[in-house]
């Protein structure tokens, strides 16, 4: 609601000057349209997929920001800059449409209402892009790679809101507007300029608002070419997402007739979703903060890989929608050439050319890089594509892995130990087997014992603590014993589909004769397998951790504990448990029931820190920076924990490993939840009974 004064002195602008800026500000817009659909090309050069999109979820991380203010002064920080510039927005619109087209969309009250808020989130912008640029180049963290585009955004946004504010400032000193107090930030700028003449006001107005009208034409026209880009690509990345992205791999069809290779090593090989991913990257650089692979020395950063396979795309895309152009329009057909094509020029194979074989087999699979970034990039997918191909068309891997693939092929575990003696590790525990059962619908579990149960001496403690659990708790159960094959997990993950599938094929085919419909295991990444792999090739079953079994046996009091106190655990949340099948709280609730004060580690719950045995590396070597497995074991010392309690075959291997190194193995106790609980079961009925009573 404008006064006469201030209608006339934001209004009476020179018509050819109106004109110009009309013109200006379509050709912004028309250079952000040119851009938008240059990118949309570029991401259809990919394979054609049809992701189902979740509204929910985007609205939740676009207009709450949820992940982004997980990370707290980033956040807030983006958070003050995202909705300060919203309401400028949506403010700025209200005004032109009232004042410019005479449509009364607010009036009275609410329209000052709204000229309070814009002041209030044009402050919260310039707020947050002055954190911005503190952080940048004041703080530096190690994450932020500072380059021109940065300092140029951002000291454009400022432009934006300073001249802005320096435009009303002037306006409410020129005509003394009667409602100043609903512009606070503009009636405080306007004490600038009080006492200067009329006519001078109104020249710095117009040279101002000229000022501020080129700044804002300018950040539309660099959206596309700037990490503004993200405006639009990132609300659509998150709409858009996979929220089972890693937990189940994309199932390669070995026997299509028409495929050429397996596995990714050219960028067009990518999904167009996949490519839609490397532009909704903004280089926040969180994915690199909890890296594990990275913060070890690693050549891995997430965020890096994903720029450079960006700057691929940013080469190859425009030779191939040419040539699909010129396909489509039937040029060139017929022609035989012996120079090499511009295709044939630009084209680099990712791999070797774009990203180091050594990036790609650092990755442990932990979706720790998922799990932080906000504009839901899908790391881990991309790099087991590429590892496809190293695997299936290269016979191109780490020269240990070569036993493990022929150890799983040959003897179905990657020990190499024979297939037969899967069962030894019960020795003179009752457990039946289903093979030995007249009907194997009586059991109402199968105990999926896994390869690091059966054969690792330190692992199989595990497999007869649970037993002892299961036992005691009245559980009906049953083994596949020598029936029983390697998941696959590694092998998948490692990229060998061709394994993995193997695998899983003969699993399934045994479980479902036998009708198995319920699962309990030790292993995360075996539950991940069956829980969400094996679905894709027709093994639907109901799986749960053993953590999990426990804690509702407990909480039903069919499983009773002695009550004594125990030690105080700092508890390992596993990547295929935690971040991947998100059970958190049973396993604590275990140990809390179980008497043990759980002392947690600065890194926890979703942020847990691989043991570095994911992804396969638990069949590799780590010959680069420090060892991750070490990393982990530090940080839980660094709690004062008498004991470190585990979940995993893999962490418990590499956690006891840690502890060793640290030469502490004889003082601190690194424990699987089942070993902790079995210790505390009464050995007597009698006992037993008191307990109860």
């Amino acid at each position: 609601m404008l006064n006469t004064a201030s209608r006339e002195i934001y209004w009476n602008i020179p018509p050819s000057l109106k004109i110009l800026m009309y013109t200006l500000l379509l050709f912004a817009v028309a250079n952000l349209a040119y851009g938008l659909h240059q990118r949309y090309q570029h991401w259809m050069v990919g394979q054609k997929t049809n992701p189902a999109g979740d509204l929910g979820r985007c609205i939740r991380e676009t207009f709450l920001q949820r992940r982004v203010l997980k990370d707290l002064y980033p956040g807030i920080k983006h958070a003050a800059i995202f909705w300060g510039f919203t309401v400028m927005f949506l403010t700025t619109v209200i005004i032109a449409v009232q004042e410019q087209l005479k449509i009364e969309v607010f009036t009275g009250n609410l329209y000052l209402f709204f000229s309070l808020i814009a002041d209030i989130g044009g402050l919260a912008a310039m707020t947050g892009l002055l954190m911005a640029l503190y952080r940048r180049y004041v703080q530096k963290p190690d994450r932020l790679d500072n380059r021109p585009d940065d300092a140029i955004v951002l000291l454009l946004l400022l432009g934006i809101i300073v001249t802005g504010f320096l435009v009303e400032g002037i306006r409410v000193a020129a005509t003394n507007d009667i409602w100043a107090d609903y512009s606070p930030v503009g009636n405080i700028v306007a004490e600038l300029f009080r006492g200067s003449s009329e006519n001078s006001l109104r020249s710095a107005h117009l040279g101002l608002w000229v000022t501020h009208m080129l700044a804002t034409m300018a950040f539309i026209g660099y959206i596309p070419q700037s990490k503004l880009m993200h405006i639009f690509t990132t609300p659509i990345n998150q709409y858009y997402a996979d929220e089972s992205s890693a937990k189940a791999l994309p199932l390669v069809d070995l026997e299509a007739e028409d495929a050429e290779t397996f596995g990714i090593s050219k960028i067009e090989e990518f999904t167009n979703k996949q490519l839609m991913d490397l532009d909704a990257c903004t280089r926040c650089g969180r994915c690199q903060d909890n890296c594990p692979a990275y913060l070890t020395g690693k050549p891995l950063s997430p965020k890096k890989m994903t720029q450079d396979l960006k700057e691929a795309l940013n080469q190859k895309a425009p030779e191939l929608i040419a040539k699909a152009k010129a396909e489509l329009s039937g040029e060139g057909q017929g022609e035989e050439t012996t120079a090499p094509s511009v295709e044939e020029a630009v084209t680099r194979f990712l791999i070797g050319d774009v990203i180091e074989q050594d990036t790609i087999w650092s990755c442990t699979t932990c979706r720790a890089c998922q799990e932080v970034c906000p504009a839901y990039v899908e790391h881990i997918p991309k790099t087991v594509e590429l590892r496809r191909n190293l695997v299936l068309m290269e016979s191109d891997f780490p020269a240990e892995v070569q036993t493990t693939f022929r150890n799983m092929e040959n003897n179905g575990n990657p020990w190499g130990i024979g297939w037969a003696k899967r069962a030894d590790w019960l020795g003179d525990l009752d457990v039946p087997q289903m093979g030995e059962l007249d009907d194997p619908a009586e059991v109402e579990y199968l105990y999926w014992v896994g390869c690091a149960g059966s054969f690792d001496e330190r692992n199989k403690k595990v497999s007869r603590a649970l037993v002892k659990i299961l036992q005691s708790a009245g559980v009906t159960f049953a083994i596949l014993g020598a029936e029983e094959k390697c998941c696959g997990d590694s092998a998948r993950r490692i990229g060998n589909e061709y394994l993995y599938q193997m695998l899983a094929m003969e699993n399934i085919e045994t479980m479902n004769n036998y009708g198995v419909k319920k699962i309990i295991t030790a292993c995360p990444h075996c539950l991940n397998t069956l829980k969400n792999d094996y679905p894709q090739m027709g093994g639907n079953f109901e799986v749960i951790h053993h953590t999990e079994l426990i804690a509702q046996l407990l909480q039903s009091a069919k499983l009773r504990l002695n009550g004594q106190k125990g030690k105080s655990y700092t508890y390992h949340d596993s990547c295929y448990l935690g971040r991947y099948n998100r059970v958190f709280e049973a396993p604590r609730d275990v140990l809390k029931q179980a008497g043990v004060q759980v002392v947690e580690m600065e890194r926890n719950h979703e942020h847990s820190f691989c043991c570095g045995a994911g992804g396969g590396r638990m069949w590799m070597e780590e010959t680069l920076g420090s060892r991750i497995n070490l990393n982990r074991t530090e940080q839980a010392l660094s709690t004062g924990a008498e004991g470190i309690a585990a979940n995993c075959p893999f962490c418990l291997t590499m956690l006891t490993d840690g502890v060793k190194a640290k030469e502490l193995a004889d003082k601190i106790p690194v424990l699987d939840l089942a070993e902790i609980v079995s210790e505390l079961i009464p050995e007597t009925a009698k006992e037993s009974d008191a307990q109860a009573s």
